[in-house]
């Protein structure tokens, strides 16, 4: 699919019957293998100094103030373009799943990036001390995120020039904000998928229905989000 860091479809079988599980920020597979675009040495030592500086963020607040400026850095122009893929993306979902997926996927991205330039503006990360939950889990994000910026899939792009790295490395920068400084799912409580499941929260734990699905997937958010797998029998 054309979203980078995106909607992806698996099937699988369950109880006989064929059921799709959509996740957020993982490419698809071609014959078992990742298709990886051209890296421009350029680009991607400016991906890798970005997450060299969100990798180096011990505390919550640090790692939010690293975020909110570099995700200023993002015109109108950039956002629109991000905006409008991900719109292409949902209206490809089957109805009426396309529908109740919609405005989650609007959360998950471009409500946490206001919720993210929000609590900069008004300064909540200076007063914010906690240290990152899990530190490790958080640094081998940041470690993975550089390659999974160039992972790519080979469909034909309408507008194929305005695909670039830097708009896969958005979502992965909003993700690594709920994830690591917020400690939410990068799934929005709520989401729904097929077969009636959806993330959940239950006092202080999040259950999510896709968890660890996508073991296999390296770039996937999946693998370094909080929650916990939902039981889905």
């Amino acid at each position: 699919m054309g979203l980078p860091v995106c909607i992806r479809a698996l099937r699988v079988h369950h109880q006989g019957r064929a059921q799709v599980l959509y996740s957020a920020v993982a490419p698809a597979k071609e014959g078992g293998e990742v298709k990886a675009m051209k890296r421009q040495p350029t680009i991607m030592e400016a991906l890798a100094r970005v997450c060299r500086r969100c990798g180096a963020a011990e505390r919550k607040g640090e790692l939010g103030t690293v975020l909110a400026e570099e995700v200023a850095r993002y015109s109108i122009f950039d956002l629109q373009v991000i905006g409008g893929r991900l719109k292409n993306e949902v209206d490809r979902l089957p109805s009426p799943y396309r529908e109740a997926i919609r405005p989650y996927f609007t959360d998950q991205f471009f409500g946490a990036h206001h919720e993210l330039h929000l609590m900069y503006r008004t300064g909540v990360f200076r007063r914010m001390d906690a240290r990152i939950t899990d530190l490790d889990r958080c640094r081998a994000y940041w470690a993975m995120v550089p390659s999974g910026c160039f992972a790519w899939e080979e469909q034909p792009e309408r507008h194929a020039h305005l695909h670039e790295p830097r708009h896969r490395l958005f979502y992965y920068l909003v993700a690594g904000f709920s994830m690591f400084v917020l400690d939410r799912p990068g799934h929005p409580v709520g989401t729904p998928f097929p077969g009636g499941f959806r993330v959940e929260a239950r006092k202080d734990r999040f259950l999510c229905p896709v968890r660890d699905r996508e073991e296999d997937l390296v770039y996937s958010i999946c693998n370094f989000c909080p929650a916990e797998q939902a039981d889905t029998g």
